[in-house]
């Protein structure tokens, strides 16, 4: 076996151009037809000398202190930005991060990142790709066998959301509290999740579109510790953390607390008016490596940066995980192998992945070049508008000064989550 590597390695769209959220699931398509491998790569990644022009852009901060603002503005406790360029680090928080002690919100804390989870498992799978272990156009049953209930569903159909396997948790969350008390201290087997998604129509027939589900990155894991012989927990941190040195990374499933400085999650209610429920402890056993890792601002931007810079994958593994297709009509939002594409209105392109678990929000993406990441939290989830807020940090920081005169309010745009994209019905 190869050694593993070792290290050297919401869109926010213009007023009027916001998205419609809608969740419902389509029926299955019958009699189509399985894609060639290349229909993937619709688009390619950047130019050397479009990379080169963005990264010498610098970040408006009072932008991005606005979009902070907005963020608690809207119900989030608190929340935060950690922008890395050439010109080195800037971070900026509003509210706090406990709501109990009025502890101000801090750039170092750690915090539940979501779906951000899957391009940390997709990493793991392609670096079994890069090994010979796996192959992305092979049948999931060849290597899992009897798992899913279609021969034709492939390793590459998982990482890109075209399996059209059911995604469990809209059923599961339909009710957001009550969902989240029945599954907080639950712990699953993956199996048991796969059994969840399989009880509910399928989206899709295997290929054919883009469905956002967290069924297939439940699948991704059981392939990691299938091929592997090990918890996906020994596959992050002998592949990726500690081989990056990220010491405020980790993957604590089944154990349910947050260690050292770390930021308080706040669940709201379906009902308006009701309190926060402090989400922070849970097993996130209903996610596991679709989202279940914590981590830090910091972090989280060495290891996109990282990944972006070819310090985890070989050349031409990358290029396959940057070839994206759109997943909304603006073709303004895509999505490679487990990871995103966003087109900002300045025409930077940025990829990286966002996360909702329940308390928390969390935007972490980088340049093509990977000299210039993100990474943003706010504190709270089941809050669209809050959500919505934060994404104008990704205009702040890598579009700069809007070219017009005007107050700041993060450059003007937001970010409205499509509902079909995200780790909880409401989709991050």
């Amino acid at each position: 076996m190869r050694p593993s590597p070792s290290p050297a390695t919401f869109l926010p769209l213009p007023r009027g151009r916001r998205l419609a959220v809608g969740a419902a699931l389509l029926a299955v398509v019958a009699g189509a037809t399985l894609p060639s491998a290349a229909a993937h790569a619709a688009t390619v990644p950047g130019s050397a000398a479009q990379s080169a022009a963005q990264s010498a852009v610098a970040p408006d901060l009072d932008a991005l202190t606005q979009a902070l603002r907005n963020t608690t503005a809207a119900g989030a406790p608190g929340a935060m930005a950690r922008f890395t360029g050439p010109d080195g680090v800037r971070s900026r928080v509003e509210g706090v991060r406990d709501r109990v002690t009025g502890a101000a919100m801090d750039p170092r804390a750690r915090f539940r990142i979501g779906s951000v989870t899957k391009t940390f498992s997709s990493v793991v799978l392609l670096q079994l790709v890069d090994e010979g272990r796996i192959k992305l156009d092979e049948p999931v049953n060849a290597l899992l066998p009897g798992l899913l209930p279609d021969d034709r569903i492939t390793v590459r159909h998982l990482l890109t959301h075209r399996s059209g396997l059911a995604d469990y948790t809209n059923v599961m969350f339909e009710h957001t509290v009550p969902g989240f008390e029945a599954v907080r201290n639950k712990v699953f087997t993956y199996q048991e999740l796969v059994g969840l998604s399989l009880a509910e129509p399928r989206t899709t027939e295997p290929g054919v579109a883009y469905k956002y589900s967290n069924t297939n990155f439940v699948v991704v894991g059981m392939l990691i510790e299938k091929v592997t012989g090990r918890p996906v927990a020994k596959e992050y941190e002998r592949r990726i953390i500690k081989p990056l040195k990220l010491r405020n990374t980790s993957y604590v499933h089944p154990g349910t607390a947050i260690k050292g400085l770390h930021a308080n999650g706040y669940l709201h209610p379906d009902e308006a008016g009701a309190p926060l429920v402090d989400s922070t402890e849970q097993t996130v056993s209903w996610a596991q490596s679709a989202g279940a890792m914590i981590s830090s601002a910091a972090d989280l931007s060495t290891f996109m940066s990282s990944l972006l810079g070819g310090k985890l994958l070989r050349p031409g593994t990358l290029d396959a995980m940057l070839s994206v297709t759109p997943t909304d009509t603006t073709n303004t939002r895509f999505y490679g192998l487990g990871l995103r594409r966003y087109d900002l209105s300045c025409g930077t392109q940025v990829y990286g992945h966002t996360g909702t678990v329940q308390g928390f929000y969390t935007y972490a993406f980088t340049t093509r070049d990977g000299s210039r990441a993100l990474s943003a939290m706010a504190n709270t989830s089941n809050r669209g508008q809050a959500n919505t807020a934060l994404g104008g940090t990704l205009e702040a920081a890598f579009c700069g000064k809007a070219p017009a005169a005007g107050p700041a309010t993060a450059r003007g745009f937001a970010f409205a989550p499509a509902a079909a994209e995200a780790d909880l019905p409401e989709n991050g």
